[in-house]
């Protein structure tokens, strides 16, 4: 009988006990106890199984699970011998004490909440160990310490409370701490967004140099995270931290699912018609060097729910993902414009995210994208001396996503965008001009970066991400291409029809037809006029032979239709 599917349990101990479909990943615990190292960071993307590989491990180590070897009876780590025949795992387990904590929550949209949320979990842990204070294990001095634990404690007292806890617990029970930190970079994230970046960087930075470099109290600590925060941001005095990110070849399979087991999945629950389909959503993932590996959830969604969707890809707000897109440069949106087409491109990449680059380093969007698992690396050269990857939108449920992010662009600023498209397929340029007027009135500041717009820049980042919105919302009717070669020149935008040219279709007007479109940016130097600026465009495209290109497929040349777009700040003319 096939395994009852939850979906968003995150306690090992609950998944055990309540016979919950899971997927065994118990030999993580084998293979990081026997690496050696001292603070170990595994970056992964959201929702793959980070937080229930936490919780394994500490029901696995921790002494507040003694005696509780029934949790893991059946699981490969359980079965493990020896070269002698000793079980020694067996051994280890509910032998150390632990301190287990998540970053998760720490949402908070200023430094002042943040710091209390943090109080709020160190106080917590404080209070679950309060039998220290019992008798006299602890001096009045350190007890009052102890005490002075909470939500609105100062700074220094909090950045020294994982290392005083740690020394405790050393001390009560003989044997050096193991520290579980899940979702580090949580609070770093919500900095950023919110601008208190330099104040988050200081107390982080400070917390993890007094538990995790001038801790002499612990044996070995994990953090995971969807990040490599750069290390000059709060890593900077961490000499012991071993970072194993996406493209390293340590613990490739210990978080998401392997083809294999997703396959298995599918027989267990009677799916197994269902490979090809799934593999079409859902594979993609790269980890170092495995491949066809899948998001945990959507697989569990998908058992559940018997149908592809896009279920990871919904799981969050993707804010900072969107405004990264939406506000790049032009160069940012074309890329995009070929990731939505299935292609891919080659960018150097820096897996230490600095946060303060995103808006002007494309290399930071592109390592951001690639650590959130939004890309893959479908390739990687060393060209000299840099590392090169080749990138690529990591399944269809990830493009999905990107295409309801830019519908939503449009659909949240103006209704207009609706009406222009409609517009522009029947060619009412009275229509185009009117609407095209109020959509550019409302969306251009959102395409732009700076606190104050500058009309210089602005229709540049606007039109590529209008073109977006066109590929998106015209797709399966047109291939549209932009700022491409054709005859002697570069288009701005060139719709071409789909599905063919027949003659016959092109006599019964059953075909659409192609529309290029040039922008141009008025320029008082040299035009009068927005007039002035429309001709100029036309014009260009009739001397760069643009409509070559279509010609050569056997477009008649009255079926292709051209236009200038002229801007003037916020002011489009249509011609």
């Amino acid at each position: 009988m096939a395994r009852t599917v939850g979906i968003g349990h995150q306690d090992f101990e609950q998944v055990i006990t309540k016979k919950i479909f899971y997927v065994d990943k118990t030999m993580f615990i084998r293979e990081w106890w026997e690496n050696e190292d001292a603070v170990t960071l595994i970056t992964r993307p959201r929702r793959f199984g980070k937080t229930l590989n936490m919780s394994m491990l500490e029901k696995f180590f921790s002494i507040e699970y003694a005696g509780r070897g029934d949790l893991f009876e059946g699981l490969e780590i359980w079965q493990e011998k020896c070269p002698d025949g000793d079980y020694k795992y067996r051994r280890l387990q509910g032998t150390w004490p632990v301190i287990s904590l998540s970053f998760a929550n720490v949402k908070e949209s200023d430094y002042q909440n943040t710091k209390l949320r943090f109080g709020q979990i160190l106080t917590n842990l404080y209070h679950k160990n309060t039998f220290l204070l019992e008798g006299n294990f602890l001096s009045d001095a350190e007890k009052a310490e102890y005490n002075s634990v909470r939500m609105d404690m100062p700074e220094v007292i909090a950045t020294m409370a994982l290392h005083r806890m740690s020394e405790y617990l050393y001390r009560y029970y003989g044997k050096k701490v193991i520290i579980l930190l899940d979702e580090y970079d949580t609070p770093m994230q919500e900095a950023y967004i919110h601008g208190f970046w330099e104040e988050m960087v200081g107390f982080i930075r400070n917390l993890f140099n007094t538990t995790f470099k001038t801790n002499p109290y612990f044996e070995r600590a994990i953090m995971t995270g969807i990040t490599r925060i750069s290390k000059e941001s709060i890593f900077s005095d961490l000499n012991n931290l071993e970072v194993v990110s996406t493209t390293s070849d340590k613990y490739t399979d210990a978080f998401g699912f392997t083809e294999r087991e997703v396959f298995a999945a599918l027989d267990e629950y009677g799916m197994e018609d269902s490979r090809e389909e799934v593999k079409n959503w859902y594979d993609g993932f790269i980890f170092g060097g495995k491949k066809d590996i899948y998001n945990p959830w959507s697989i569990l969604n998908f058992l559940d729910k018997k149908k592809c969707a896009s279920y990871w890809a919904n799981t969050s707000s993707n804010g900072l993902v969107g405004k990264l897109i939406r506000e790049g440069s032009a160069s940012v949106k074309l890329i995009m414009e070929d990731l939505l087409e299935g292609k891919s491109f080659r960018t150097e990449i820096d897996e230490q995210i600095i946060f303060n680059q995103l808006p002007h380093n494309e290399s930071a969007i592109w390592s951001l994208l690639l650590a959130s698992g939004y890309l893959k690396a479908v390739d990687y050269i060393l060209k000299d001396g840099r590392e090169e990857y080749e990138l690529a939108l990591t399944n269809r449920e990830v493009c999905q996503m990107f295409k309801t992010m830019i519908e939503e662009w449009f659909a949240r600023y103006t209704p207009a965008y609706n009406d222009f498209i409609k517009a522009l397929l029947l060619g009412d340029k009275k229509a185009m001009n009117s609407y095209m007027n109020r959509v550019a009135l409302a969306t251009f500041s959102c395409f732009d970066t700076g606190n104050k717009p500058s009309e210089y820049t602005e229709p540049e980042r606007f039109y590529h991400g209008f073109v977006l919105g066109l590929m998106v919302d015209l797709a399966g009717q047109y291939a549209i291409t932009s700022n491409r070669e054709s005859g002697f020149g570069r288009y701005d935008v060139m719709l071409e029809p789909c599905g063919g040219y027949a003659k016959d279709a092109i006599k019964n007007n059953r075909s659409k037809d192609a529309i290029i479109i040039e922008f141009k940016v008025y320029d008082p130097e040299d035009e009068k006029t927005l007039q002035d600026t429309v001709a100029a465009a036309l014009e260009q495209i009739e001397e760069k032979q643009y409509a070559a290109s279509l010609e050569a497929k056997g477009i008649p040349a009255e079926r292709i239709r051209k236009y200038g777009f002229a801007f003037e700040g916020k002011k489009v003319l249509i011609g």
